[in-house]
């Protein structure tokens, strides 16, 4: 369930016109399950509200934070410190970084006083791989390691069925455990990569410390990770449109939300091949990505539940993930098929508004 994007990384920089026509939209009030850089910004609106909207790069992608607070220096000061916890946090749980405990757990197959935000979402990950049957596991990165060594380079050598299988062997998350702050992998080799749902994590924390500071009306966007809290300017509820897999503004779906979160997973991003038949979802039990589905947005409480639920029901069949989401409380789904089929789940029409 990797989610990092090892062939078309967002660049760093944007010309003018890109970055002008995107943070357009935010002016219309409409967020998007694709990311919307915009502006750094201050708007008063009247004499009680500010409006204070930032977008930087955190997390391998751009994260756009829009508040709304009486106080405009208050806005920015939480949301500095908001902006301050998604970095620590990034940095305790990449797998890229060698000095970070997700990296030294992978390198020694065994790591003991793990910090308390890794072993919380390691928990939660073995939760999820119950949940789900086995549809969420973060432990795939023995596979995406190997779609990235066979075709790094511009290769077109898929991966051979020995090697696969081999690479099949080490996956499992019932094979971690987990013992307070102390993870251990049950076979060599075996590794975690938490791309799946820690930036869900994030940006709940960093929602929580904006809550923290008393800004009531927020909504953050973290590469198409949504979490929202309260409501806009106008006293209404966000709105959020869902990312169009062909990226022609034709949007599946546009969602009223006020406290939740929204994730979409897709296919359309981050790709190791040139016919992008191995992109960075990864179905734990075949070790390939799956085919069936384009885009999966999933509704939720929180950004960790929406990020890690949309990635699972993406590995499952259409019909097989909606009906796993109707099994579960205060979660709705939306799923686009390859052939273009919007499936939703029972409550998905009247859900987010």
């Amino acid at each position: 369930m990797e989610k990092q994007n090892p062939i078309r990384q967002i660049p760093g920089t944007m010309n003018r016109r890109s970055f002008l026509r995107l943070s357009g939209m935010l002016g219309l009030g409409l967020a998007s399950t694709g990311v919307i850089p915009v502006a750094a910004e201050a708007v008063k609106f009247n004499r009680k509200m500010y409006k204070v909207s930032r977008t930087r790069l955190a997390m391998g992608t751009f994260v756009s934070m829009t508040l709304v607070h009486t106080s405009k220096d208050r806005a920015e000061e939480a949301m500095g410190l908001a902006f301050e916890e998604i970095d620590r946090l990034t940095r305790s749980m990449s797998r890229f970084d060698d000095r970070t405990a997700v990296a030294q757990l992978n390198k020694e197959g065994f790591l003991k006083d793990v910090p308390p935000e890794v072993a919380d979402v390691v928990s939660r990950s073995i939760d999820y791989y119950r949940q789900s049957h086995g549809a969420f596991d973060v432990t795939v990165k023995p596979i995406v390691d190997l779609f990235k060594k066979s075709f790094e380079g511009g290769k077109g050598n898929r991966p051979g069925e020995t090697e696969l299988k081999k690479a099949l062997e080490l996956v499992g998350s019932d094979r971690v455990e987990l013992k307070r702050r102390t993870v251990r992998f049950k076979n060599p080799g075996m590794g975690i990569t938490l791309d799946g749902i820690a930036k869900g994590y994030i940006v709940d924390r960093a929602s929580g410390v904006l809550a923290g500071h008393g800004i009531k009306n927020h909504l953050i966007n973290a590469g198409g990770d949504i979490r929202t809290m309260g409501a806009r300017k106008d006293r209404k509820p966000w709105t959020v449109a869902i990312q169009d897999p062909l990226k022609k503004k034709k949007y599946p779906d546009i969602i009223h939300m006020t406290n939740g979160a929204v994730a979409t997973s897709g296919n359309y991003e981050v790709y190791f091949d040139r016919e992008k038949m191995f992109h960075h979802i990864v179905n734990p039990k075949t070790g390939l990505s799956p085919e069936l589905s384009t885009s999966v947005s999933v509704l939720a409480n929180t950004a960790m539940d929406a990020d890690a639920l949309s990635t699972t029901v993406f590995v499952m069949t259409p019909s097989v993930g909606t009906r796993f989401i109707n099994s579960l409380s205060e979660c709705e789904c939306l799923v686009l098929d390859k052939a273009g089929n919007k499936i939703k789940s029972q409550g998905w029409r009247s859900a987010g508004v």
